[in-house]
């Protein structure tokens, strides 16, 4: 199986616990014989790494100045397309799966699926609902808009708890057989991601 990983944060990157969960998962993939590509942000560190049976790709955003988040998300994505589409015209076209980790890179992963006919998995970090309790300005609306598009795009959607899953339905009207939790550092954990990888391959 070969699965890229897109995640807005990866070490030396880190932001918060998404970071170090990423890293994780990539490696135990590897370990697994899991072929695991990541394809993740840096300001000054960019190309390709293999660390630790993983290979990483680092890419900058093209354009320095920006008035929000979401002017730096949706001018990155292009970068994370590219560099993930490199991936795919090497292997050969032979790409099963992406596993996409928070809302940023939502637009690439549909992208991809798109063009090359990639399932993808949403794994979810936070809900904007969450991160900004009770803002439904435009700026708050348009990152909502991207996160319902991987809700409605995404083949899974991979949540850490029972909880963020019922939040998933209830914000997102997400058909609850869509969602599956998998908890980090539980004993079915990479059991229960690499069933979902697979389902997903099976159903492409």
């Amino acid at each position: 199986m070969r699965v890229i990983i897109l995640t807005w944060e990866y070490p030396p990157r880190v932001v918060g616990k998404l970071a170090d969960y990423a890293k994780e998962l990539a490696v135990q993939l590897a370990k697994n014989k899991v072929e695991t590509h990541v394809v993740t942000y840096h300001d000054y560190m960019t190309g390709e790494f293999e660390e630790n049976g993983v290979k990483t790709y680092r890419v900058t955003n093209p354009v320095k100045t920006h008035i929000s988040v979401l002017t730096w998300v949706l001018t990155l994505n292009q970068e994370v397309e590219r560099a993930a589409a490199n991936i795919y015209y090497r292997a050969g076209g032979h790409v099963d799966i992406i596993d996409v980790q928070d809302w940023h890179f939502i637009p690439a992963a549909v992208t991809l699926k798109k063009a090359f006919c990639i399932p993808f998995a949403y794994s979810v970090e936070s809900l904007e609902d969450h991160r900004s309790h009770g803002a439904n300005s435009p700026f708050n609306m348009a990152i909502k808009s991207i996160e319902w598009l991987g809700m409605y795009e995404a083949g899974k959607i991979l949540v850490k708890s029972e909880w963020m899953a019922g939040e998933a339905v209830r914000i997102y009207k997400v058909p609850e057989a869509k969602i599956k939790v998998v908890k980090p550092g539980s004993e079915r954990w990479l059991k229960t991601v690499l069933e979902v990888y697979r389902s997903l391959k099976e159903g492409s």
